[in-house]
This record gives structure tokens, C-alpha cells and sequence, in this order.
């Protein structure tokens, strides 16, 4: 547990909740949970099938055998990938469970695993706390660097990297992939003999007509790695804790194996619902895809007015937003309290994330389009209050001007 470090967004999370208890509406576009709700038909097959009074006891711990297969259909549905149900497909409690039960059973001590950073927090700490080494790579100069270092990495490390920890489109960065980068990937690790774990959390979280690939289409992926998936962002149900790994038999395998130790499966009812959602919500997934779109649009075109230009992202639920240039020198920790306390919006800083995080924010898209508009609204007003503000686009830069005078007449 040492080797832990401090939780970086606990003095955030500590602010946030004194203001809200001084009466402080607090726009939170922190953390990724999401604020809508799932389908009508998922929530009444919920309740429907929690009135059964033979659901009531341990589930299995990979998943109900209906379920396997639904996860198997939904591959083939939206990537044309072909999946055993009984072999290749296990359900997971959320995909972070998954992610860390997987990570204790391929890895222990002297072994090591090749994450890229930025990284969300449990790609990396999932490894630690199976025992292994964790070398970071920077994803900054683009895929076939990314591709180059991780090539070299695997030439020269003793021992040789046992895993690699992908995760497209990315979080926190945004960043998308097409085929051809998991084709690359495949050959990797089959020169080198490591395993590939792939986080596909917002492989349909996608806009503009982008379609995220999943690493099973490349050929021979199910030969070197596995892929996590969760129903948390395409149908809301983040609280719902369901998720699913699928490819490799060996690796699913021993994942089976860990998880019959540590667990008894999701509650029945809630399986049944999933399949439910599986089968039936290709439009509210859609539809789901849509309002975070528009909520991407109203945060960063409002940004862009505002003096603070962002990229579109093509993928994800979140923006990966540049500090402003006259509040670099802050630091993305400093510049989120300002936020906090100067604007009442909260962000997540970037070196949360890791060293290479640092110099950006990650902006959750989890609240309605007014929302977004009054946040922006709120970030312009406590700028300009705190710093004079931002040099909005089309507008000349305004001399700072001195404190004024006052102008009441004194007592003689």
C-alpha cells in the first residue's frame, strides 16, 4: 500500500464539499458518473425480475450463461467480431473490477507492465497493486512514436514486458485509433510475447459519424490479449456495476479462476436487465452518443468565445482541455481550486493523471447544455474577477486598470 500515492483529487473533493455545505451550487464536472438515466425498459426488467423470489441467492461469478451470449450477439452486432460465449466472454463487476482482478492474475513481483500516459488511475495502480513494475509511456507524439517506444521497450527490458495496457478512445486525453494501430499492436506482441489489455469503455461513446474500433477486430487479437467493456456510459448505468471481458480463452481463463475467489457475481435481476439492454437499446445508445455530443459542442464553443480555444474531441464523455497560457505557470492542481473557489465549477486537474497529465484539465460531460453555457458564464466572471480574465477572440487587450478612486467627498 505504500506504494500508493495520495489520492490527488482528495483535497478537491474536500473543497467541493465545503462549499456545498455553505450553500454553494456547485457545477461538478469532475468526475465521470453519469447524471442520466438508463433506458425505461432496462429499469422495468429490473424491477420485474428482483419480484422473483428465486433470484434472490449467489449468481455466477462470470455471468449468467443468457448474458454471455448477449455480450456475443452485441460484438457481433456493432464490430462483425465472432465470439464463443462459454469461452471467450465473462461478465464483470464494472470494468475496473475487472481490470484489477485481471491484473492480479497475470502479473506478481519482477513482472512488469507498459501503460501510455496519461492514465486513468487504475490502468496503472491495478499493476501495483498485483506486485508488478508499471513503465509509463508518453502518448504525446502521436501513435507511431507511441508504437516505436513500446517496440523498444520490449527490445531492451529484462525481463521482457508481460502486458501492455491500451485504453482508446483514451481516458483522459480523448485520443482515438483506427484498425490498423491494433494490427501494429497484434504483431507487437506476438514478436514479443506479451499480453494486451484493452479498456473500451467509450468504444460507443463516439461523434461525427467517428465509429471507435474494437481491438477483437484485429486479426489474431484474441491470439495476445483480452478487451474490457463496461455499460456504465452507453446506457447509464455506471451505479449498475456491469461489465464484461472478452478474447483471449487462456487469459479469461485465469480471470474466471480469480474471480471465483474473490466474488459471487452482480445480483441476478441486474444481469437479466443487462441482456435486456443489450438486446433492445441500440437506439438509446445512439441517442445517449447525441447529448454528449451537444454537450461537447456548448463547452467548447463556449470556451472558444471565452479566450480559451479546445479541440473537439471524436470520442468519450470527456474534453481534454489546454490550461489557459497566462495560468500555465499554476499548474493544473492550483488553476482546478481557482475554479472551485473563484467560479464554483469543478474540473479534474490533468496531474491527477500523471506527470504527463500536467498542463490540462479533464472536463466531464455530465451535466445538461445550460449547465455547460452557465459554467463557462462562471469561469468567464472569475477570471476577469480574479486576473482580469482571458483575451476573448475579436476584442483588443484592455489596459489593467488601477484601483479607483473614491470620490465621496471627506469630512473637513
Amino acid at each position: 500500500m505504500r506504494r500508493l500515492p495520495p489520492y490527488l483529487f482528495g483535497e478537491l473533493n474536500r473543497i467541493k464539499h465545503a462549499r456545498r455545505q455553505e450553500g454553494f451550487d456547485i457545477i461538478d464536472l469532475g468526475m465521470g458518473n453519469p447524471t442520466d438515466p438508463p433506458p425505461k425498459q432496462v429499469i422495468d426488467k429490473l424491477c420485474e425480475s428482483a419480484r422473483e423470489l428465486t433470484v434472490h441467492g449467489y449468481s455466477a461469478s462470470i455471468g449468467i450463461p443468457n448474458l454471455r451470449r448477449e455480450v456475443a450477439k452485441h460484438y457481433r452486432h456493432y464490430w462483425d467480431v465472432s465470439l464463443e460465449a462459454d469461452s471467450e466472454v465473462i461478465c464483470t463487476i464494472g470494468s475496473k473490477e475487472g481490470f484489477s482482478h485481471l491484473c492480479l492474475a497475470l502479473m506478481g513481483p519482477g513482472d512488469t507492465a507498459l501503460v501510455p500516459t496519461p492514465a486513468f488511475p487504475i490502468h496503472v495502480y491495478s499493476a501495483v497493486i498485483a506486485g508488478a513494475n508499471v513503465i509509463g509511456i508518453s502518448m504525446s507524439e502521436g501513435e507511431e512514436v507511441l508504437l516505436a517506444n513500446i517496440a523498444h521497450m520490449a527490445e531492451n527490458l529484462y525481463p521482457k514486458p508481460k502486458v501492455l495496457i491500451l485504453n482508446y478512445p483514451h481516458n483522459p486525453t480523448t485520443a482515438t485509433v483506427e484498425l490498423d494501430f491494433y494490427e501494429q499492436v497484434v504483431w507487437l506482441a506476438k514478436r514479443y510475447g506479451f499480453a494486451v489489455i484493452h479498456d473500451f469503455a467509450y468504444g460507443l461513446t463516439t461523434f461525427e459519424g467517428y465509429r471507435a474500433p474494437s481491438f477483437m477486430q484485429a486479426k489474431g487479437a484474441k491470439d495476445v490479449g483480452v478487451e474490457l467493456s463496461t455499460m456504465s456510459k452507453p446506457y447509464s448505468m455506471a451505479g449498475w456495476r456491469m461489465g464484461f471481458c472478452v478474447g483471449n480463452p487462456d487469459i479469461l481463463k485465469c480471470l474466471g479462476m480469480i474471480k471465483g475467489y474473490y466474488d459471487y457475481g452482480l445480483f441476478t435481476p441486474i444481469q437479466v436487465a443487462g441482456i435486456i439492454a443489450l438486446r433492445q437499446c441500440h437506439e438509446d445508445v445512439a441517442r445517449q452518443a447525441g447529448v454528449y455530443e451537444k454537450r461537447r459542442d456548448a463547452l467548447i464553443d463556449g470556451l472558444s468565445r471565452i479566450g480559451w480555444p479546445a479541440e473537439k474531441p471524436k470520442a468519450s464523455m470527456f474534453c481534454w482541455v489546454p490550461l489557459p497560457e497566462k495560468y500555465r505557470a499554476m499548474g493544473s492542481m492550483e488553476f482546478c481550486k481557482l475554479l472551485l473557489d473563484h467560479a464554483e465549477v469543478a474540473v479534474s486537474p490533468g496531474v491527477g493523471f500523471g506527470e504527463d497529465g500536467e498542463g490540462f484539465v479533464r472536463v466531464a460531460l455530465v451535466e445538461n447544455e445550460k449547465r455547460m453555457q452557465q459554467a463557462v458564464r462562471q469561469i468567464k466572471r472569475a477570471l476577469r474577477e480574479y486576473d482580469g480574465g482571458l483575451e476573448e477572440p475579436g476584442t483588443k487587450k484592455r489596459k489593467p486598470r488601477g484601483k479607483k478612486r473614491d470620490r465621496r467627498k471627506k469630512p473637513r
